[in-house]
């Protein structure tokens, strides 16, 4: 039989047509559309809701079963079989915002209630240490040259003046916290690159004899021997690292003193915010780290800069410097890197890496600075060259003692039961686990990360709906 010439012609027309107008697409939406067409598409939708619109999730593959350990019949089994291309996406639970904000989101609400925990109590820390003294430090690396800043007037100099290298000693301009120089040396010849990396690079051995020299004082003024000092009383802390614009690191630290056996004892009647206080900023003032000796750069000694902040922590809601406030101080910061500086998060490799990576001159000058030094012998020890990108630095960006409060592990336990409580998948009494899980891949296509950029907006302007219905009934109630 033939067919109608004039309609396989307008099929073919049809598809031509088609075929054409795919081609003027842009690639996300080209892969929009074959994403939007693929088997599963629903299912592989829910499964970015569920990780809140992960911006690079982990796909894995594998099953789980439940069963009972006595007669050995299955309760339960979830396989990936039934999945789309049968993986399963999982958050990357990457703490950088800029990486991926709806995880960092997460992280921060995790920092949040850890370190709220500790002032407040909950999360198996009794209530009682609101009682405890507490105090909100904030420490800073040392100048290590001029650098314009958003602050009033840059550095106003009544007579100028220039530098050894011939220029301006100071700048009269008011820079606006936006302008691309801030943050930046006046005279990058002049500034210290080997003291900035090499501060970086111990600035964790510095906090830790800094905590030890805290103990050292506080028990000279209570009047025993330093030694003796668990015995009466514990320093618990958390802390996070912050870089600033000049792209040096500063600390903020929730301080706290313990009986003996941690924030279930009350502190001795010696051990005060007042005392405790004084013997913060004492050793700040002593301590100093003596970096390795090297002919290229000389004797160097790393100590805390000359701007201290230490205020006590009130319990009160609405004090400037309250359990709360705190808290989500330092949760904010865990979610910045030395990106937010102007710097990049990936490693370098090489020298001519670092020549071509999209930073500022300052930050490149601070990554040379590394790669030079970390090929020196006396400071292989600092691995400088394997932390180029964080300018030296090479610690966590929050760090706390063992007793402070709960930990990350526990917190996101805690949220994985209670969801599947909500689902209902929580069996009842003992059971066996078996699971057999694989990577397979991570990230998505330019048309996914669409889809996932969508999701996380939304979820987001929900979270921002629901804070502002919040205020709105908190404020009726207070009316």
């Amino acid at each position: 039989m033939i067919g109608n010439p004039h309609i396989d012609t307008q099929a073919r027309r049809s598809v031509l047509e088609q075929t054409e107008r795919q081609r003027t697409l842009s690639p996300t939406i080209a892969d929009m559309v074959r994403v939007a067409n693929e088997p599963g598409f629903r299912r592989w939708l829910e499964q970015i809701r569920a990780t809140g619109g992960c911006a690079h999730p982990i796909y894995l593959s594998g099953h789980t079963t439940w069963a009972d350990p006595v007669s050995g019949d299955i309760i339960r089994r979830y396989s990936t079989e039934s999945e789309p291309a049968g993986r399963l996406a999982l958050r990357c639970n990457n703490r950088r915002s800029s990486r991926c904000e709806p995880c960092s989101y997460l992280h921060a609400g995790d920092t949040y209630h850890l370190v709220r925990s500790g002032l407040t109590g909950g999360k198996g820390v009794p209530a009682e240490v609101r009682e405890h003294p507490r105090l909100f430090v904030t420490l800073t690396a040392p100048s290590f040259g001029r650098v314009h800043r958003a602050d009033g007037r840059c550095h106003p100099r009544r007579h100028g003046g220039l530098c050894d290298h011939g220029r301006p000693l100071g700048c009269g301009q008011t820079h606006q916290d936006t302008d691309a120089c801030v943050g930046q040396p006046l005279c990058p010849d002049c500034y210290d690159y080997a003291g900035h990396v090499l501060w970086h690079a111990l600035a964790g051995t510095l906090w830790s004899r800094w905590a030890h020299a805290v103990r050292r004082h506080l028990a000279t003024a209570a009047g025993i021997p330093q030694t003796h000092f668990p015995r009466y009383a514990r320093l618990s802390f958390a802390k996070v690292a912050e870089f600033q614009r000049r792209g040096a690191v500063h600390f903020h630290a929730v301080i706290r003193l313990d009986g003996p056996d941690g924030p279930d004892t009350p502190p001795p009647p010696w051990g005060t915010a007042e005392r405790l206080q004084e013997a913060v900023l004492a050793a700040t003032g002593q301590v100093a780290v003596h970096a390795p000796y090297s002919p290229a750069v000389g004797d160097r000694v790393v100590k805390w800069g000359t701007q201290v902040d230490v205020h006590p922590i009130q319990a009160v809601g609405d004090a400037v410097v309250s359990d709360d406030t705190v808290a989500a101080y330092v949760a904010k910061y865990t979610s910045k890197s030395v990106g937010d500086a102007g710097g990049t998060d990936q490693r370098v490799t090489s020298l001519a890496e670092i020549s071509i990576v999209a930073v500022s001159p300052h930050i490149r000058a601070l990554m040379r600075a590394c790669w030079r030094l970390g090929g020196l012998v006396e400071f292989a020890d600092l691995n400088l060259r394997a932390w180029a990108h964080t300018l030296g630095f090479r610690g966590h960006v929050l760090t706390k003692s063992r007793s402070y409060s709960t930990t990350y592990t526990a917190l996101r336990s805690a949220r994985a039961d209670h969801q599947r409580q909500v689902a209902g998948e929580t069996a009842s009494g003992v059971v066996v686990v078996e699971s057999a899980w694989r990577y397979v891949t991570s990230g998505h296509t330019l048309g996914q990360a669409w889809f996932a950029k969508a999701i996380a907006d939304q979820q987001a302007h929900a979270r921002n709906d629901a804070r502002d219905a919040r205020a709105v009934r908190c404020f009726d109630v207070a009316a």
